[in-house]
């Protein structure tokens, strides 16, 4: 769960129980018809806007107009999007969140269900470098439960957001191959099928107290920075456990992190530097990991090991 102040992004925009819908794209005139609230201040891309309360009965189906057009490729399926946003509800007065004033923009993947629908829907297609307003019926929001004390139920919710970058993220990666010489360490698998990572670890072997991040297959792509975000797959097991206790290969998903969030250090620390289109093993020991606290299916105390995939950088 990633915290950006204030409200929480993830779920604040995470799919809720609704379903369903339809999008409608409108051009201006037909926004002004069904009366949907304009921007008053701040109309520029990249310039924090202020909101007017929506007027009459809110619109039941998604609707999306591009404000301005950007130059850039068009989002698709799979790609990482970078965004800078601002929302309300319907007959709200202020914003219930907005990344302007932060100056930290949000990741996330298109398509993933990482974001509730109408934010999917409506993002896919458009180009980077647009800045796009957004009026998502409850069924794409949060529906008949809402979203804590500023977003009530069967809310009707009003997004400006700027698209300022997106980044395609192949499926699999394929880097060059590099020896796993130490037999004190565990073992990664090779496939670049796209199928689940086999990661072995070593029997009657301590693990080791320092944190351990090596190559099993080198890309040639960027080196990771604490300010990039980055969508990865992996597979990842306690030292003495026998089955994974997370794997994005369950739900054929990559996870986009934003690496300066990561709350657990050896993770962190484990990525930096490294390169995408890259296979990476890291190993965790608890005082870089969760420590003496049991973590879900993680008990205390346990050294974590991941066998990760850097698919992009951004």
């Amino acid at each position: 769960m990633r915290r950006l102040s204030g409200l929480l992004f993830i779920p604040l925009l995470l799919l809720a129980a609704a379903c369903g819908g339809q999008h409608q794209e409108s051009d201006s005139a037909e926004m002004r018809n069904s009366k949907v609230p304009a921007i008053t201040k701040g109309a520029e891309f990249g310039e924090k806007p202020t909101l007017s309360t929506g007027k009459s009965d809110p619109p039941k189906e998604l609707k999306v107009e591009v404000i301005s057009e950007g130059k850039g490729p068009a989002l698709k399926k799979g790609d990482i999007a970078q965004v800078h946003y601002l929302g309300m509800t319907w007959d709200g007065r202020e914003p219930f969140d907005q990344s302007f004033d932060r100056g930290a923009p949000i990741d996330f993947t298109i398509g993933a269900g990482s974001v509730i629908k109408g934010w999917d829907q409506s993002l896919e297609g458009k180009k980077v470098g647009s800045r796009v307003e957004l009026v998502i019926p409850p069924s794409l929001g949060y529906g008949k439960q809402g979203s804590g004390d500023k977003i009530k139920p069967d809310a009707t919710l009003v997004f400006v957001v700027d698209i300022l970058k997106g980044t395609s993220v192949p499926a699999t990666i394929k880097g060059k191959r590099v020896t796993q010489d130490n037999e004190n360490l565990p073992k990664v698998g090779m496939n670049t099928d796209g199928k689940e990572v086999s990661l072995s670890v070593p029997k009657d072997v301590a693990p080791p107290t320092m944190l351990v991040s090596t190559y099993v297959l080198e890309g040639d792509g960027p080196a990771v920075k604490e300010t990039d975000s980055v969508v990865v797959r992996f597979v990842g097991k306690t030292w003495n456990g026998e089955k994974p206790f997370q794997s994005t290969y369950t739900a054929n998903t990559p996870a986009t992190w934003k690496v300066s969030q990561l709350p657990v250090k050896g993770l962190k620390d484990g990525l930096k530097g490294k390169k995408a289109g890259s296979r990476i093993m890291i190993v965790i020991p608890p005082d870089q990991g969760f420590g003496d606290k049991e973590q879900g299916a993680i008990p205390a105390n346990s050294t974590l090991i991941l066998a990760l995939d850097i698919l992009a950088v951004q």
